[in-house]
């Protein structure tokens, strides 16, 4: 499919970063024409999950309208069209993220299954009781539970590094917990609750030094920035699909060659066996021995509209339309008496966690999604920082490519209501 938008381009000899030509980008997302309450909606959940542009919708349909089939099982055209589609959409997003080989691109439901992927591999055998794993106080739930989960398995030892004030990462806390136990370090590139930008190809470093491999979550990172997997010397990358404009129901585990095929599998069944007998079983190398069953073709050969649709766009172009609309919803909520935001990290995406006086964060949620701005009201699924700040929840507005600033105006307006209700 022929992509409806063109690459932008930094005019020849001119010192300003690319612009991003928003009003064309919003002509691909349809969900951006409806009204929410009577009012045009205005969408900035987008670290929740993003809408998705016509070319993906349109990339999954003409699937299931023109070859569908199974994969990697079928003689027939309809299952080499379908699979050369599926592995297509793989190839493009080792490309995406410069992978060495789309074998080392892993199909999985999301980021949290690539997490406990790994988390599941290393227990089967590789680690042992002491063995030490470091992660962050800006972790998501997903990159803390499956942790969790194999310390009360096999008695390993959960290492936190802390954040200042400004939800900053400590670099220094860090690698004072790096230590001879230590087998592997799992850290977000980005905090999904505070904006924090991790400063990773360090963090990757550091670790490298101690010969410990790292493990990041990159579901906030992808869609915001350009992500190259060798140039950061990341072991293992994951992200969702559905946060990079793609669908539900599919995620990506990058991960080295090398350390992939150390893995064993995570889960038995159809197509990831090179042979089985009632003895015993052999699997495929991967990426196939982790992928069993029947996979998930549409959303897969989505995701690969999605990388797409981001490679047709700049990424400076993004990180400096994004940045003036973090600059300019700090500003604006900032006006706002009472009000206060969490994480003012040095390196922040465009992600605001906010707290008004005398009003919970689910009634403001309420009452801005009455005047058509979806917000994140809760947790964010990120107790930990929620605990460090103390607080049960706060409210989030999180920005994606197509956002604007007149929408961060009408999210300020129904900001100003919760205060005239609650103030």
């Amino acid at each position: 499919m022929t992509s409806m938008i063109e690459p932008e381009h930094r005019p020849a000899g001119h010192n300003q970063p690319p612009t991003l030509d928003v009003d064309r980008i919003r002509a691909d997302f349809p969900i951006l024409e409806r009204q929410v309450y009577g009012r045009p909606l205005v969408y900035l959940d987008n670290a929740a999950s993003a809408q998705k542009p016509r070319q993906v919708i349109q990339a999954m349909t003409d699937v299931m309208e023109g070859c569908y089939s199974n994969v990697h099982r079928g003689v027939h055209k309809l299952s080499q069209e379908s699979t050369d589609l599926y592995e297509g959409a793989r190839g493009r997003i080792a490309q995406f993220i410069n992978a060495a080989s789309s074998d080392e691109i892993v199909f999985t439901r999301g980021a949290t299954e690539a997490i406990n992927l790994v988390a599941n591999g290393l227990g089967q055998g590789m680690l042992q009781p002491g063995d030490e794993v470091v992660i962050s106080w800006l972790e998501h739930h997903s990159n803390i539970v499956p942790w969790q989960l194999l310390r009360d398995r096999l008695g390993i030892e959960l290492k936190v590094v802390p954040i200042d004030d400004q939800g900053n990462f400590l670099y220094e806390e860090y690698l004072a917990l790096l230590g001879p136990k230590t087998k592997l370090v799992a850290v977000s590139h980005i905090s999904n609750a505070l904006g924090t930008i991790t400063p990773i190809a360090d963090i990757i470093d550091a670790a490298h030094q101690k010969d410990v491999p790292v493990l990041v979550d990159g579901c906030q990172a992808v869609p915001h920035m350009k992500v190259d997997v060798q140039a950061l010397g990341a072991d293992f990358y994951a992200f969702s699909g559905h946060k990079l404009y793609g669908p539900t129901g599919i995620g990506v585990l990058y991960g080295r060659k090398d350390l992939l095929n150390r893995l064993p599998p995570y889960q038995g069944g159809g197509e990831m066996i090179s042979s089985v007998t009632f003895e015993r079983s052999t699997f495929k190398a991967a990426p196939h021995r982790f992928e069993a069953g029947t996979p998930a073709i549409i959303e897969a050969i989505g995701l690969g509209a999605a990388v797409d649709y981001m490679n047709a766009l700049d990424f400076q172009a993004i990180a400096a339309h994004e940045q003036d609309l973090l600059d300019y919803a700090q500003t604006r909520l900032s006006e706002i008496d009472g009000l206060s935001i969490l994480g003012q990290s040095d390196d922040k995406a465009a992600i605001v966690s906010f707290t008004m006086d005398g009003a919970h964060p689910h009634d403001i949620g309420t009452i801005v999604d009455r005047a058509g701005v979806a917000i994140r009201a809760g947790h964010h699924c990120a107790q930990p920082i929620m605990d460090r700040y103390g607080v049960a929840a706060t409210v989030r507005a999180s920005f994606g490519l197509y956002n604007t600033r007149e929408e961060v105006d009408k999210l300020t307006d129904a900001l100003h209501q919760v205060k005239e209700l609650f103030g």
